[in-house]
Order: C-alpha cells, then structure tokens, then sequence
C-alpha cells in the first residue's frame, strides 16, 4: 500500500530516492518494499554509507575471504564490493528507469574522493565504475570542485551520465550546469544519442544552515538569531531559480531540440541536523516539479508519518530568499566565505569515510588470512 504522504510529494513532481546502500537493504528486500510502499525511485550512495555497510554484520564475509585469497589488495576489494552492490540495487531499479524513459530507477556510485582535485583521474575512474557496474541505470557521482567541473563535461561527452554532488554555492551550481551543457555539446558531436545521457546536480541543504546558525549564534544579536534555520531553504531555493533560467535558454532549446534531458537539482544532505527545527523540513519546504530529494531513511519515514505536503513551495519565493542572504551579510556572515569551507569540509569527510572504509576492510582481510 502506498503511503499517501510520499504519493503526494511524487505527484508534486518530486523524485523520492532514498540516501543509504546496504547488501542488508538488498537481500532483505527492504528496497523493493520501499518502492512499493514509499514511492522510492532511486538510490544514492557515498563512502560514508559504504564503510558504514561494511563495518556491521556478516553479509560481505564470504566475498572478503574469495577476494583475498584471490591475492586482491585492499582497493581492488572495495571496488569489487561497492560496484557489485551498486549493480544489484540497479537490477531492482531497472523496472522503473525502463518506464520513466531514463529518468529515475537510479543508483549513485562515487568516484573516490581523494581524486577530487585531479580532473584526468576523476575522468578515468568515472569510465571504470561505469564498465565495472554495467548497468544502463547508474550514475557516477563526482564532486562540484573546482577540477570536478571539466571531468564532468568530459564524462558526459562520453554518453555516461553524471550525478554532480558536494554542491554549496549558486555560483558554483551555475558553474556546474555549464559543465553539463558543454558536455552534452561534446556528446552530441561525438554522435552520441542524447536522449540516453541524465544528470542530477546534488545541491546541500541541511550543512548550509549547521555552519551559518553556528555562526548566528556566536554574533549573538536578536537580529542574528532570527535568521537561524532559513539560509539553507533559501539557497535551495534560489538554486531552482537558476535551474528554471538556465534551462529556459536558446542554448539549451536546441539541444533539447537534439534530445537531452534537463539535469535537475537533487537535493542533498535533508536529514535535519539541528532538533529544533520539524524533521521534514527539507522535505515540506522544497516541493517543486522536476526536483530530487534523496533522504536517509529516517527522514524517510518522518515524511511517511507526518510530512506536510502542500503543493509548491519553492517557485515564487525567489525575493524573500534573497533577502535572507542579504540579511545574512548584513549581519556579518560571509555567504562566500560559508560555501567555500563547506565544499572543502566535504571533500575532507569523504576522503576521511574513503580511509575509514580502507582501513575497515584490510581488518577484515586479515581476519580470514589469519
């Protein structure tokens, strides 16, 4: 039975996807029962959700073992692991991206974030995953830095499609949305059919307001705290107001005119940080057509039981989202200064799970050669 709150936000014109990856989520069947029952039409995943999946239970054991007596090191049984996983949880989605012509029906696989500054490596472990995973259904995601931006084109010029992730700032979504158009330019001189080729751009929620209420709280003043909680709707917002510019020019006409496929804002990072605020906040409050929102399974489930879903809630509330921002500035905090430590906080968290998860691993090889 479907749950009517997340039927609501699917009719409102949102992609649920679900933020987590298991092999204990696929052999459970706990993703075909979220997509029958919560309107679940993707999956991302991260190294953060990968070390977290192969620090518990049992379920890689026997894999760990083969792999390591098969003389695999370390990187070698990640790799293996994570995109045999990744390739599973496409296999369940394929139904869905077969009737949504593409759209949905997929599952994030990320490029090592300790390649997040070196464009050719990103280019050349991008086309690895995609051949490793073999299924139409994948995307690779790859960090909105500054040498992330020409991987992405280059990985789009060559037909595979792209989830972009780690984005904070409107100039920095901008820059990613060139990315996307530039490639789809090489692509379709390439004689690739464009119609095959999506892409989402992950844009941060929940981290905008942790780092700038941190910093409303330390100034202090009652006009300061009034702003607590409103920077990261704001920026969301007016990142779909840069989606609805961008996609609306010549430029972009006439590659629709050849086929492709808009790349639409997911939005990231919805799990609520701070318990002050409703738990489906990024949820309730970034309803628009033609938008992800990929959830932990908690905020999942918060949507399911009490989401307030009312319709749009993001068109139209351009002017009051740039007076937040003006208003942020206004009483000392740097926009600019606030997106540029989250990008690099970000990469720095990956690469921290990327050596959580490495480490992790060798522990577990040398069990079963011990």
């Amino acid at each position: 039975m479907t749950n009517p709150n997340t039927q609501a936000l699917s009719e409102a014109g949102v992609s649920i996807w679900l933020d987590d990856l298991s092999r204990e989520l696929i052999e459970t069947g706990k993703i075909s029962e979220l997509i029958e029952e919560r309107n679940v039409v993707g999956l991302t995943s991260n190294p953060s959700i990968f070390q977290a999946a192969l620090s518990k239970g049992e379920r890689y054991n026997d894999d760990l073992a083969a792999l390591t007596k098969d003389g695999k090191d370390v990187e070698s049984v990640v790799f293996e692991l994570t995109t045999s996983d990744v390739r599973r949880a496409c296999d369940l989605f394929l139904p869905l991206y077969e009737s949504t012509k593409g759209v949905d029906g997929r599952v994030s696989i990320e490029v090592d974030p300790r390649l997040a500054h070196d464009t050719d490596k990103t280019v050349e472990q991008a086309k690895q995953l995609y051949a490793a995973v073999d299924r139409p259904n994948v995307l690779i995601k790859i960090p909105a830095t500054k040498a992330g931006l020409p991987a992405i084109t280059a990985t789009i010029a060559e037909g595979i499609s792209v989830n972009v992730t780690l984005i904070f700032s409107l100039e920095r979504y901008r820059a990613v949305m060139n990315a996307y158009l530039e490639g789809l330019e090489k692509a379709h001189a390439n004689g690739h059919d464009l119609s095959t080729i999506h892409s989402v751009a992950s844009f941060f929620v929940s981290r905008v307001d942790t780092e700038i209420d941190k910093r409303l709280d330390a100034i202090g003043t009652e006009e300061a705290r009034a702003l607590k909680g409103k920077a990261g709707l704001a920026n969301a917002r007016l990142a779909y107001q840069a989606f609805e510019e961008v996609f609306s020019t010549p430029r972009w006409g006439s590659l629709a005119e050849a086929g492709a496929n808009v790349q639409r804002p997911l939005w990231a990072s919805t799990g609520v940080k701070d318990p002050a605020y409703p738990d489906t906040m990024y949820v309730d409050e970034l309803v628009a057509a033609d938008v992800v929102n990929t959830m932990p399974g908690k905020t999942l489930e918060a949507t399911a039981d009490h989401g307030d879903i009312h319709g749009d809630t993001v068109t139209g509330s351009y002017e009051l989202a740039g007076n937040v921002l003006d208003d942020l500035e206004g009483v000392g905090v740097s926009y600019n200064e606030v997106v540029d430590l989250l990008e690099t906080e970000g990469v720095d968290k990956f690469e921290k799970a990327w050596g959580e998860l490495l480490d992790g691993v060798t522990a577990e090889m040398e069990k079963v050669t011990a």
